[in-house]
Order: C-alpha cells, then sequence, then structure tokens
C-alpha cells in the first residue's frame, strides 16, 4: 500500500479529536496515510483552506457544506460531508455581569433546564443580550436561535457575534459579548479565567446534534475514491477508540500538547466525561451524552439532519425562498459513507434519514448487522421534524 501524505485543517477543539487521535495513535498509518494537521486561527480559514485546495479535508462546522450548497458565505466550491466527527459538545454561558444578576435573581446554574434558563435571562436583561460564537454558519447560532425563539428570551432577543472560539473567554472578559455559545475546551477556560460561567450544555437544546463533520472538496473525493475510503476508515476507528471510557486519559493527554491544544489535560477530560466545572465557585454538573464521538451512529451523515439545517438556515437568510432541500442535504454523504465503510464492523443503518425528535429512549433500529441502537434526538420543546423522503 502506497502511503500518501493528506493535508487537515482542524480547529483546536476536543471534538477534533477523531482526526488528532487517527494521526497520533496510528489509525491512519494502517490505512497507508499520514495526516498533516494544520490548525487554523478561525472557522473562515479552515474553509477557506479546504475550498481552495491548501488542504484535502477538514474539521468542519456541520453547517457550511450546506450553506455553501445554497450559496450562503461567499464561497462556492461544492464540499461533501464525509461523515460526523462528533456530536453535542458545546456550552451555552455568560459573562460576570449576567451571572452576577442570576445569582441576586436567585437562579441556580444547575446546567439543566433550557426554558428556566432562557426565563431567567429574560427576566434580568435590560437590552438583547449579544452572545458570541465560532461562525455564522454553525451548530452554534441554529441551537441560540432555536432556544431563543422557543423561549422568553424571544426571537430578537439575542444577537449574535463572531469571536474566534480560542478568544471566547477573551472577548468575554472584555465586555465584547455578554454570554456565548461555543465548544470546549474553551467555555472551560472562560470558568478556569473567572470571566464567566456555564448556563447550558447544547445537548440540552438538541440532544444529538450533529457538531463537526469530516469535509473534503467533492471532486476530490470524486477523484482520489481510494483516499477517501482511507480517511474514512482511519477516522472511524480513532472515533470508536475515543468511545472507550478506558482511552480517555490517554485522549486528554494527547490533546493537551502544545501542539494541539495547548491547555491543561484536565480541562479536556472534563469534555470527555462530561463532568463540568460550571462556575468559579467550583460548581459541577455531570451531562450523559455530553460529546459523543462514535455511540449511536454518531457517525453516520444522516441527510435528515441535514435538511434540518437547510431549513433553517433558509429560514434566517432566505425568507420566502424556497431552496430544494432535497438537493442540498445530498452533501452529507451516505452513499459514500456506505460505499467506503462497508467490512470495517460499522453496522449501517438501514435508511438516510429519520425523524428528527422522534427518538425519546433508545431505540433498536434496522441495520446491516442488525445490532444498532439510535439514542435520543430529542429536541428541549418536543418538536418534530419529519422531512417528506424524496
Amino acid at each position: 500500500m502506497t502511503r500518501v501524505t493528506v493535508p487537515v485543517a482542524y480547529m483546536p477543539l476536543v471534538d477534533a479529536a477523531p482526526l488528532i487521535v487517527a494521526q497520533e495513535m496510528g489509525f491512519a498509518d494502517a490505512e497507508g496515510i499520514a495526516l498533516d494537521l494544520i490548525a487554523a486561527p478561525s472557522w473562515s480559514s479552515v474553509r477557506d483552506m479546504l475550498a481552495f485546495g491548501r488542504v484535502d479535508a477538514a474539521h468542519m462546522l456541520s453547517p457550511v457544506p450546506i450553506a455553501m450548497a445554497m450559496g450562503l458565505g461567499g464561497v462556492a466550491t461544492a464540499l461533501s460531508a464525509l461523515s460526523v466527527l462528533s456530536v453535542n459538545g458545546n456550552v451555552i454561558g455568560v459573562g460576570k455581569p449576567l451571572e452576577e444578576k442570576l445569582r441576586a435573581n436567585g437562579f441556580e446554574f444547575d446546567f439543566a433546564d433550557p426554558v428556566k434558563a432562557a426565563r431567567a435571562l429574560a427576566e434580568v436583561r435590560d437590552r438583547p443580550i449579544i452572545f458570541g460564537v465560532p461562525f455564522p454558519f454553525s451548530m452554534h447560532v441554529e441551537l441560540l436561535r432555536y432556544w431563543s425563539a422557543a423561549t422568553d428570551l424571544g426571537p430578537d432577543g439575542i444577537v449574535i457575534r463572531t469571536v474566534p472560539p480560542p478568544l471566547m473567554a477573551n472577548a468575554l472578559a472584555a465586555g465584547d459579548v455578554d454570554a456565548f455559545c461555543v465548544g470546549e475546551p474553551w467555555g472551560s477556560v472562560a470558568v478556569e479565567q473567572g470571566s464567566g460561567a456555564l448556563l447550558l450544555p447544547g445537548a440540552s437544546i438538541w440532544s444529538f446534534a450533529p457538531e463537526k463533520v469530516l469535509a473534503v472538496r467533492t471532486a476530490w473525493a470524486e477523484t482520489e475514491p481510494d483516499l477517501t475510503g482511507r480517511l474514512m476508515r482511519a477516522v472511524w476507528r480513532a472515533g470508536r477508540w475515543l468511545a472507550d471510557p478506558n482511552a480517555r486519559l490517554a485522549a486528554a493527554t494527547l490533546l493537551s500538547r502544545k501542539s494541539y491544544l495547548n491547555v491543561s489535560s484536565e480541562l479536556i477530560d472534563r469534555a470527555l466525561s462530561g463532568d463540568l466545572v460550571v462556575s468559579s465557585r467550583g460548581e459541577q454538573r455531570s451531562v450523559d451524552g455530553f460529546l459523543l464521538f462514535h455511540e449511536g451512529a454518531a457517525n453516520f451523515p444522516w441527510r435528515s439532519q441535514a435538511k434540518w439545517i437547510g431549513q433553517h438556515l433558509a429560514d434566517h437568510h432566505r425568507p420566502g425562498d424556497t431552496p430544494s432541500i432535497d438537493a442540498i442535504a445530498k452533501v452529507y454523504r451516505t452513499d459514500l459513507y456506505r460505499m467506503h465503510m462497508e467490512g470495517t464492523g460499522c453496522d449501517l443503518p438501514g435508511a438516510s434519514e429519520k425523524v428528527e425528535g422522534a427518538i425519546l429512549h433508545a431505540t433498536a433500529v434496522a441495520s446491516a448487522a442488525g445490532s444498532l441502537t439510535l439514542l435520543p434526538n430529542r429536541f428541549f420543546d418536543a418538536r418534530v421534524f419529519d422531512f417528506p423522503v424524496k
């Protein structure tokens, strides 16, 4: 097998772990490839590096390939989401001024109830709350908009401002933003620096939200099918390794290196375990399924998830315009996933779509090996999204 180097862009986040682990733990080597991992300063840099050929693959925000297919953001290169790298993993937090107002009003940081948290914020605000997010087309934005529109915050109760993840704690401390939604470890960094407190996990809004995807240029996937398959299998095996609780210590130590996230392994372990410190007072909260890399067919690029994202992007950015959601959803490449993952031991779902919001308990479903159990995908307001299959 000829060894090939694949340049890959990523942001320094815990959910970049499958790519880092694939390279460092030998999963890439077993597929005859080496991943040249290139840290980027911002999500726009990751997008542009991939779109313009600086790299061949990327750790990518799940809405970005969909937004690009819709003509949003000014970059038109066709991208394909080969697989989902991670599910959940975001935190919503507030800066010190809001934290103090909430505490003075009797709010307890229980890290659990989106409705109660929104009501508490609405009671203490004197203007729309400025939320820092990593990128305009991101699950962070979609979760915030969905949450605010369905609660006392209201659709006009928040303002979105873009801040790169590693700069989020500094922006909060400087008062540039009032609150944030960001991936770990950067929410925990804000807590450790004393600039904020964690209010909610993203999973409390949508319990199975696709957060990052493995993205490539569509043309590259078509002209390099062998490399595409090798890359997908290496990353999938890394995600499976990360799902083993016995791997947590090694994973946290690896990710903490200066060449990757450059933060303490203890902060990284909080995200991997779901045991988070939510304030400078040392309050601790545990979240089941806080960040998933493998369980419940987490890596499968469900087209129903792509449709949910596409519909919400259209509602906000193209009101009155009805794009072809079915065509847009095809950037989530279930076809390539089925082709390249066959024979790996990956149990493939029998369908490529599901009803988002309808799975309330762990549920066995039809699959290639007959042993696949899907995890709950509920929304906090109990809505169900059933997109017609076409």
